[in-house]
């Protein structure tokens, strides 16, 4: 059941009809897990705990650096040289205390990855490493939960939802190999693509309407204009195709 203050809180959501109480107990029950707590993880947690996520559970191993300050937004110049989990959870526990915020502090891996999903409603990427996104992706696709895509470059971004077993996966879309790089980014594209990963979860967790299954949406803030693209299921992916669910 939701509280007077949480009725109150979540008002003008609980207003849009396709939410209502029965969406926001939805939300309030449900665990996302955020892999990042930079530049996308930063707009996706702080929406999520802002809408009424009953628990986030984020996993960064990184440190604040005066250089993340251009797009994370969760961190500050005071924050400099401190764990990037902690730094979340002291503004993410401000943002909303009603929300269970669990951090972890540790690398994701092939073989921590599946006790680190475990028990969550939906993988959110935040990440900024194709590998470590693919590892998430297959995790996803054995535990059966869904996996909210976005990465970021520039003026550019692009958002994709997974749901296993009913839609292309994240290596159905890439399927080379990319060598580690820095790249260039400006805050608001994480910001832009971090919502709407947000945005996802929530229509998901609520059960309403159209998702990004099937489809890769790209952002080119430089021209401000949003291009979608078709997205086939590979059945010779190596993560979701006929012979990987064989395995």
């Amino acid at each position: 059941m939701l509280s007077a203050e949480e009725i109150e809180r979540y008002d003008r959501q609980i207003m849009i009809q396709e939410i209502g109480k029965g969406g926001q107990i939805r939300l309030k029950r449900s665990k996302v897990f955020v892999a990042g707590a930079g530049g996308l993880g930063s707009p996706v947690s702080m929406y999520l705990a802002a809408a009424g996520i009953g628990s986030l559970r984020i996993v960064d191993h990184d440190r604040v650096e005066l250089s993340n300050l251009n797009r994370q937004i969760l961190h500050w110049d005071q924050d400099i040289q401190k764990r990037k989990v902690d730094s979340a959870l002291e503004k993410l526990r401000k943002l909303n205390a009603s929300v269970s915020i669990e951090v972890i502090e540790k690398s994701i891996t092939e073989e921590n990855v599946l006790n680190l999903v475990a028990d969550c409603d939906g993988i959110v990427d935040a990440m900024d490493n194709l590998p470590t996104r693919y590892i998430l992706n297959k995790a996803a696709l054995d535990k059966n939960i869904p996996f909210f895509h976005g990465a970021v470059r520039g003026f550019e971004g692009r958002a994709m939802t997974v749901v296993p077993g009913e839609s292309a996966c994240l290596r159905c879309l890439y399927r080379g190999p990319v060598p580690p790089e820095k790249f260039p980014v400006i805050g608001v594209t994480p910001a832009v693509v971090g919502c709407i990963q947000a945005t996802e979860v929530i229509k998901w967790v609520v059960g309403i309407g159209e998702l990004l299954t099937n489809r890769l949406l790209v952002y080119d803030g430089l021209n401000m204009r949003f291009t979608e693209f078709k997205v086939n299921r590979n059945p010779e992916c190596e993560h979701c195709g006929q012979e990987a669910r064989k395995g």
